[in-house]
């Protein structure tokens, strides 16, 4: 069942709210930010959702002690029995409404409420379900869920899942914030191969290697989580290389003063890297860790308000290239993200985190960004999800949330269509996640490498195994198929999109598999089994030939241009006739040919008596090569991305 078959409508009112939030809810998503874990993504058991911080906290801070909580020596039964216990007083949040649905939707749960009576049998109902080899896959599915972007330490060695459903990000907190630590510097060295000898290039060839990793095996951002205290400027070298090396002699022992330094400076190299390799470089903004130090593990952290995005403003100045997608811990902040979205073209807004992802804070926070904001520039929302089965209830919180700013604020009072509203929606929803991140140059899956590990052997083909016809066509940048079985249309040319240089660059199978076309992004090319018979005849070419005669111009650029265009074997017109249309293909590179026959009357011998008698006193060679004109007028042509096996083409 998907996703879309499952939204509850009926707590979304008739009308344009209704047909909007049933519209959104059929949209495929990808999760711009999560901290799913690839190789257990979904629950095991009951005690995976109910142990999600949000109700640990909550319980906390409902009078649960912590030790009742955190007791390692119980198992997930009994820990869910004490959650349930304690949940009562949750039933009036947000986070206990996320519980109920994810037990409505994936296990069948039929009441509203979760107490001490029923929680048994909905354990062992949910335990039975979860224990399917295709969980995840089920729950990604059943939530109308595309992708998830995952939150990946700098050492991850993103093996072992598959990429594209699961996308790499690189979390880069312990590398700017924790670099004293002796374990940290440790790990750094062992995944990159890479020592700290206090200079700073090993340092920079360190980061770079972690981004060199990470992009080639599909990531699509870097991302850090910033401390309002913190103020990200450049550092020179000189202060740069006293902090690297009091940080390295002392670690953690190190005055704050050189840990800062090495902090920003590591900040600033990250995103020098980012502008380098073209990712996006996600910034969340105004944590303050362990303000609480006896709460439950994660339920120690809050948001400080003195924070404020000027302490950014060099950083957004120094790098327009680089696209910022940035999230405020509190609405609080979101007046201030909103106007440096409004201003900065690579600020952009990204989604309602933590203590501002209730109902009434996104209400405030989207309606803001929606009337202010290009809509370009905005990513309507993550799920922040430890588990898959998350993503469903806090997306669809979203939504009903976005239904309604869109229904009030654009159909109603500025009168918009409910399907421009939509493709609002499906905009902030769905298309600026792809739009801000890309795929980047030069990453791989590495889930389907061992898939196409059986051609790694095969010699690589350029261009040059298109033959004279596939370079002329992709120089051209015919990229359709013409089908002469239906009346031709008639379409304005395109210029070519691709130049000289990226043809060069290309490694084109002369018969690609679908695989190798998805892989060059050329989704407007179809292939066709040449095997197949044509339905193509000589009659239709013959009505779509131009009677107009081809003016090519001078083509050399001489001073007395040449004959007109003659055809090759002297006729004065030329009619496609079934015999001129045997064109075969050489199943070794593709290229297609005339076939040979035995005996071919076409040929033109030339005599040497005819030679003297046409060229008079002509040297020797030219008498016996009657193509070397025609080779010294294509050697002024500059063609030597088409024959690799020829000799090098002389200057002009």
């Amino acid at each position: 069942m998907n996703a879309a078959t499952m939204s509850d409508s009926s707590s979304v009112a008739n009308g344009p709210k209704s047909e909007i939030y049933e519209a959104l809810t059929s949209i495929r998503l990808i999760d711009p930010h999560s901290h799913i874990n690839p190789h257990s993504p979904a629950s095991t058991t009951l005690a995976d959702v109910l142990g999600y911080h949000y109700y640990t906290e909550l319980a906390h801070s409902a009078g649960m002690p912590k030790s009742q909580i955190e007791d390692k020596a119980i198992g997930p039964k009994e820990l869910v029995e004490r959650l349930v216990g304690g949940l009562q007083p949750l039933e009036n949040t947000a986070q206990y409404s996320w519980l109920i649905e994810i037990c409505r939707t994936f296990f069948g749960f039929e009441e509203d409420r979760l107490h001490l009576n029923n929680w048994e049998a909905l354990y062992d109902r949910s335990e039975s379900i979860m224990a399917s080899a295709q969980w995840s896959e089920t729950v990604l599915d059943q939530s109308n869920v595309q992708a998830v972007f995952l939150t990946n330490d700098f050492d991850d060695a993103l093996e072992g899942f598959d990429t594209e459903t699961y996308i790499p990000c690189l979390r880069t907190d312990d590398l700017v914030f924790h670099l004293a630590k002796p374990e940290v510097r440790g790990r750094l060295a062992a995944c990159t191969g890479i020592e700290l000898d206090g200079s700073l290039e090993s340092l920079r060839s360190s980061l770079k290697q972690r981004f060199e990793h990470f992009v080639s095996r599909g990531a699509r951002a870097c991302a850090i989580s910033i401390p309002p205290t913190f103020t990200p400027t450049p550092v020179g070298d000189g202060r740069a290389s006293t902090a690297l090396n009091a940080v390295l002699q002392q670690g953690i022992s190190a005055d704050a003063s050189h840990r800062d330094a090495l902090a920003r400076r590591v900040f600033w190299t990250l995103a020098e890297l980012c502008d380098e390799f073209g990712l996006p470089f996600d910034l969340m903004i105004g944590v303050n860790r362990q303000v609480y130090p006896e709460g439950v593990f994660q339920g120690q952290d809050l948001y400080d308000s003195r924070v404020s995005l000027i302490q950014y403003r060099e950083l957004f100045n120094s790098f327009p290239n680089v696209k910022f997608p940035v999230s405020v811990l509190a609405s609080v902040t979101n007046q201030e993200l909103v106007s440096y979205a409004w201003i900065f073209p690579n600020v952009i807004t990204n989604g309602h985190w933590w203590y501002s992802n209730t109902p009434s804070f996104i209400a405030r926070d989207a309606a803001a960004r929606l009337e202010a904001v290009p809509q370009t520039k905005q990513i309507g929302y993550y799920s922040d999800a430890y588990k898959l089965e998350f993503i469903w209830p806090k997306f669809d919180m979203y939504r009903k949330v976005l239904s309604g700013v869109l229904a009030d604020q654009f159909v109603s009072d500025r009168g918009w269509s409910v399907e421009r509203a939509v493709e609002l929606g499906r905009k902030v929803l769905r298309d600026n996640v792809e739009e801000i991140f890309p795929l980047p140059k030069g990453a791989t899956n590495p889930s389907s490498e061992e898939a196409s590990g059986e051609d790694a052997d095969s010699p690589s083909t350029g261009v040059e195994s298109l033959g004279a016809l596939g370079v002329a066509t992709a120089v051209a940048g015919v990229t359709e198929v013409l089908d002469f079985g239906s009346t031709p249309a008639v379409e304005e040319p395109q210029q070519a999109e691709t130049d000289s240089n990226e043809l060069e660059s290309l490694d084109v199978d002369a018969l690609p598999a679908d695989e190798e076309v998805q892989e060059l992004g050329v989704d407007d090319v179809e292939l066709l089994d040449d095997k197949a018979a044509s339905e193509t005849s000589a009659e239709q070419l013959d009505s779509l030939v131009d009677d107009e005669p081809l003016d090519a111009g001078n083509l050399l650029d001489d001073e007395s241009p040449s004959e007109p265009i003659t055809q090759l074997r002297g006729e004065s017109s030329f009619s496609p006739d079934d015999d001129s249309l045997q064109l075969e293909s050489d199943p070794n590179t593709g290229e297609f040919t005339l076939p040979v026959s035995d005996s071919d009357d076409d040929d033109i011998i030339i005599t040497e008596s005819e030679n003297i008698a046409a060229s008079g006193d002509e040297s020797p060679a030219e008498r016996t090569d009657p193509t070397a004109e025609t080779v010294e007028e294509l050697e002024e042509f500059d063609l030597d991305f088409l024959s690799d096996d020829d000799e090098p083409a002389k200057e002009s």
